[in-house]
């Protein structure tokens, strides 16, 4: 115990962590002022040393694997809560310190993604049944940041406001040829069909996703505007009046950037824009975390902002908009890591105790980072000349506002 004591003393200054060992003894940790109070079971020996060299993977995988259990009613979310209190002291640990700097080394072949190696890595992700999501998302199946007009409203109407916003922004009326990258589960494309009467080519690379898209699209009446197509963003052709990507880009990895921003201008007809919605991090550029990077967004990679416009000035496309939401996300994911766990039952039923244990440590994981760390939604407007866009946002309330007004129930 005496290396993992050595980085929990500096680690532990808000709070308290309370480690049981294997032996039956037990190590305190912290003042208990200033954050949470969360104590640990150990069940082997080694796991005293595999935490010390890597905490961030080692106390996920200990967890989901039965060798690391929690006490007095305490969970991930509770230990991941200590973290975050305390992440600057572990951050400072001379051994994490070394541990990043190696993460940095490797972080372009690890963002790697190729075409075939995008489709393997989204579908490690994406391509469990469409009754697992269900379980816990809201009822429009939307898996991205919502738009809340309070902390307070109500998911599926949060999600309902995204749509509109991002409809509103991209000034969507009958006929135009709308290209979407990286569709999900068809929520976006089916409203901007059914309340903008849009012509929608929604890209996807999750076979289990388009499936169910094409479904619901049926079920809604517009399977005739929407063309689905299992095809990576490199590879589709035509030229479009819109093109929309939501929570695509964090998939792309820094290395196809450039190749990413490019394909959408080759995209766009004359007079055309389009709008990018993806997660990013208000810090300069770092690495994807260990766990995140092993086991839920292989190849994935959350852009500092600094990173996205070096590579629209690269690719030579105008910025016309930018919006930063802060805490949309943190509400989203909060309201998904509830209806998680109060289905947990269910989930492990369905999918496995370890699987369910590996996504309650990653929802809590990405909770907490956009509550207190670096993390936050950003959407862009792109396009080729610097007047494609209309040059003041009153258009864009304005477009909401009438969306909901004449959206169908």
């Amino acid at each position: 115990m005496r290396l993992l004591s050595h980085l929990l003393t500096r680690f532990v200054e808000k709070g308290r962590l309370t480690v049981i060992t294997a032996d039956g003894g037990r190590h305190v940790f912290g003042s208990g002022e200033g954050g949470p109070s969360v104590t640990v079971r150990m069940h082997d020996k080694k796991l005293e040393t595999d935490l010390f060299f890597n905490p961030e993977l080692i106390a996920a995988e200990a967890y989901m694997d039965g060798r690391l259990s929690f006490e007095d009613g305490a969970g991930a979310f509770e230990l991941l809560s200590l973290f975050s209190a305390n992440r600057k002291g572990l951050g400072s640990h001379p051994v994490q310190q070394a541990l990043r700097r190696g993460w940095r080394a490797v972080k372009r072949f690890q963002q790697a993604n190729p075409i075939g190696k995008a489709k393997e890595n989204v579908s490690s992700h994406y391509d469990h049944p469409a009754a697992f999501y269900r379980l816990w998302l809201d009822e429009t199946m939307t898996y991205s940041c919502a738009y809340f007009r309070e902390p307070s409203e109500p998911l599926a109407e949060a999600q309902r406001n995204k749509f509109r916003h991002i409809a509103a922004k991209l000034k969507l009326s009958p006929g135009l040829r709308v290209a979407e990258i990286g569709s999900g589960w068809g929520a976006l494309a089916i409203f901007m069909a059914k309340e903008c009467g849009a012509k929608v080519t929604a890209i996807n690379v999750s076979p289990e996703q388009l499936a169910e898209s094409r479904r619901l699209a049926q079920v809604a009446g517009v399977a005739d505007q929407i063309d689905f197509r299992e095809v990576d963003y490199r590879e589709l052709k035509g030229k479009f009046d819109r093109v929309v990507s939501i929570g695509m880009m964090e998939h792309v990895g820094v290395n196809h950037f450039d190749e990413y921003f490019t394909t959408i201008r080759n995209l766009l007809d004359d007079g055309g824009f389009a709008l990018i919605h993806a997660i990013g991090r208000m810090s300069p550029p770092g690495t994807t975390a260990p766990f995140i990077r092993k086991y839920i967004f292989p190849g994935g990679y959350v852009p500092a902002l600094s990173e996205v416009f070096a590579s629209t000035e690269r690719t030579h496309l105008w910025v016309d908009d930018c919006e930063v939401l802060r805490l949309h996300y943190y509400w989203t994911i909060r309201a998904w890591r509830q209806n998680f766990m109060a289905k947990r039952a269910e989930v492990d039923s369905m999918m496995g105790e370890r699987f369910g244990r590996m996504w309650e440590f990653y929802l809590a994981a990405v909770e907490l980072s956009f509550l207190h760390g670096s993390n936050m939604v950003f959407q862009l407007l792109l396009s080729e000349k610097r007047d494609d866009v209309p040059v003041v946002r009153d258009y864009m309330v304005d477009g909401e506002r009438a969306l909901a007004a004449t959206e169908a129930p």
